[in-house]
């Protein structure tokens, strides 16, 4: 009988075929990683947006028994987060009060560190605008790519 020898076919990667394989890999991470960044930042900010919407109204009922804008003490707010380092409460014109919070300038996205989230009021708490709610000291200056879509 005649011994036939099959040629057997290659097993395993060639060098080639890694190469190509991590280069792929790395241009979805250097896709990805940014993207990631960016949802990691809008998340940190989506504290500083909670923690200032939870003083709408007892700020609102506060200056609509007293006629003042109250402080921070006076609402019993809750003044820091794990991505908020502080918040004030300012008046603005009238019937206008902001309230701002501070992102921590450690623990967050670099792209959002030490700067401001803030909400302002004009007619006693009735409306809220929030994002950049004008050049007042204390209002936003968080890209609006970081904000929520309803303060684009």
């Amino acid at each position: 009988m005649q011994d036939i020898k099959m040629n057997q076919g290659q097993k395993g990667f060639t060098l080639i075929e890694l190469m190509i394989v991590v280069a792929i890999i790395g241009i979805l991470a250097a896709v990805a990683i940014p993207a990631y960044q960016d949802y990691v930042a809008r998340s940190q900010v989506t504290e500083a947006v909670n923690l200032t919407a939870g003083l709408k109204s007892p700020s609102a009922e506060y200056f609509q028994n007293t006629g003042s804008v109250p402080t921070l003490a006076q609402l019993g707010a809750t003044e820091v987060g794990k991505y908020v380092q502080g918040m004030a409460i300012a008046a603005n014109g009238t019937n206008g009060w902001i309230i701002s919070a501070q992102m921590a300038s450690t623990g967050v996205n670099n792209n959002i560190a030490d700067l401001w989230f803030a909400i302002a009021t004009d007619d006693g708490g009735s409306t809220w605008d929030c994002g950049n709610v004008g050049n007042a000291a204390g209002t936003t200056t968080i890209a609006a790519n970081y904000l929520p879509t309803s303060c684009k």
